[in-house]
């Protein structure tokens, strides 16, 4: 049977201030610039999950994408929209929020609840020029 890679994509919105409270003001403010305000920022984040698998011969999904969108609503949606990353997010307590530590912070969060095929990749797009992706701790 052949791998097949299906994706689902999902939005939600979030405050956070990138800061790094072993470092000096002086540093922080020179290494994050506007994104370590004291007063925070937020980003309209798109989130795309692939998943990868043979085709179900009954059903002919890899996983139905209903029940990945309910996954990833459950499982990361609801604990970042509307939410300030650095105050109300308890898996990303004392992790400094930039989009590379919460694409991983995402992948560990739905790794190991997906019914059927593997978790092939997770990507997180904070702005129109600014992204990351992540395959898993193997890649």
């Amino acid at each position: 049977m052949p791998t097949v890679y299906v994706t689902r994509r999902a939005r939600f919105n979030a405050a956070h201030r990138l800061h790094n409270d072993e470092r000096s003001g002086a540093w922080n403010q020179a290494t994050f610039g506007a994104c370590n305000s004291p007063n925070w920022h937020g980003h309209n984040y798109t989130l795309d999950v692939t998943v990868a698998g043979e085709p179900d011969p009954e059903t002919g999904y890899v996983l139905d994408l209903a029940q990945l969108s309910r996954l990833i609503e459950d499982h990361v949606v609801r604990h970042l929209d509307h939410k300030n990353l650095n105050l109300d997010v308890p898996f990303m307590q004392d992790i400094i929020p930039s989009t590379e530590n919460l694409v991983v912070a995402i992948w560990d969060r739905l790794a190991n609840v997906l019914p059927a095929g593997r978790l092939h990749r997770v990507y997180l797009e904070e702005t129109e020029k600014n992204s990351a992706e992540y395959f898993g701790p193997n890649s």
